[in-house]
């Protein structure tokens, strides 16, 4: 498969050369720390449209397509006087490692200040809140040294903490997540509405990649034409035919994660019109995609029907179209 997006393999964050800013807290830019509040914000996903080998035989590798959705994290920086012990940081570990990794890159102290953040991402259920942290953390600090947002440097950085979704870019992406590595943008032409759930439970995608990596490896052909389908649907921008992909791609992750909703939401999906059915393939996600956006009845008949599952139904925006 072709690489027109090679510039965006990870390099690793390294202490900065002659050509690096002087560590006096401005950026290469010359600007001065802020003098008010600056904020990062990052969208997260609703699993993933594709989760699978990139292609058949060998040894895979898992690639993704992330489908993002209009829910985020937000992280913000407040410049303060530097008097007293600084107070207690809510940034979470990996944000946290972020944050002195970009600082080691770019050979900066970071001024006084004061941390506090936001999230509408669920933790550990496939809606990538970690990895939207993190870039939410680096995007704030690019503003606060006035340092242009460098996606290869996000890369670097998140390589060195996890492996991750591609919500560094606002874009659909072809994804290596163990890599860190982006194999094809997709654009913003599709969009979607979803009606989805959240099921009880939490996935160690660490703890599964086994068991993935041996099920790819025996349905490597039907991956292979489901990202096929897939990316000949996001060249064309038709929505419908990637929807049909993802609807794949989830029945296929049943075999080796299944989600317990699952069934009833594919047999029941021409009831509703959906156009598919899409899951967080190592997470608890699982709903329906529409190319328009629901009617109030139907609405309401969603959410009686994944009532009638045990679940309470959500309705968010995915994609960009």
């Amino acid at each position: 498969m072709r690489d027109p997006a090679g510039s965006h393999r990870p390099r690793p964050p390294e202490p900065p050369g002659r050509d690096g800013p002087p560590p006096d807290g401005r950026g290469r830019a010359g600007r001065p720390p802020p003098k008010g509040t600056v904020s990062g914000v990052c969208h997260g996903t609703l699993g993933e449209l594709y989760q699978g080998p990139l292609r058949a035989g060998g040894e895979p590798d898992i690639a993704l397509v992330s489908f993002p959705v209009n829910r985020h994290s937000w992280v913000y920086f407040t410049p303060r006087d530097a008097t007293g012990p600084p107070p207690a940081s809510p940034l979470g570990k990996k944000a946290a490692t972020a944050a002195r990794l970009f600082l080691r890159h770019y050979g900066l102290t970071l001024p006084p200040g004061v941390w506090s953040t936001h999230s509408e991402l669920r933790v550990g259920v496939g809606m990538a809140s970690s990895t939207a942290d993190v870039v939410a953390t680096l995007r704030c600090l690019y503003r606060v040294f006035g340092l242009p947002y460098d996606p290869d440097v996000v890369l670097g950085v998140l390589a060195g903490i996890e492996r991750a979704d591609s919500v560094f870019l606002d874009e659909f992406a072809l994804h290596l997540s163990g890599r860190h590595r982006v194999v094809r943008r997709l654009g913003t032409d599709i969009g979607f509405h979803t009606a989805f759930v959240t099921e009880p439970g939490t996935v160690d995608t660490q703890a599964v990649t086994g068991r993935l990596l041996a099920h790819y490896r025996r349905r490597g052909e039907e991956y292979e034409r489901c990202l096929t389908d897939l990316l000949k649907g996001f060249d064309s921008g038709d929505a419908a035919a990637v929807a049909r992909a993802a609807t794949l791609s989830a029945t296929l992750s049943q075999e080796v994660l299944p989600k317990a909703t699952f069934g009833e939401l594919l047999a029941h999906r021409e009831r509703f019109g959906a156009d598919g059915v899409f899951v967080a393939h190592t997470g608890c996600l699982t709903g329906y995609l529409f190319t328009r956006r629901p009617d109030p009845d139907l609405a309401c008949d969603l959410s009686a029907f994944f009532h009638s599952l045990g679940h309470q139904c959500s309705f968010a925006q995915g994609g960009y179209g």
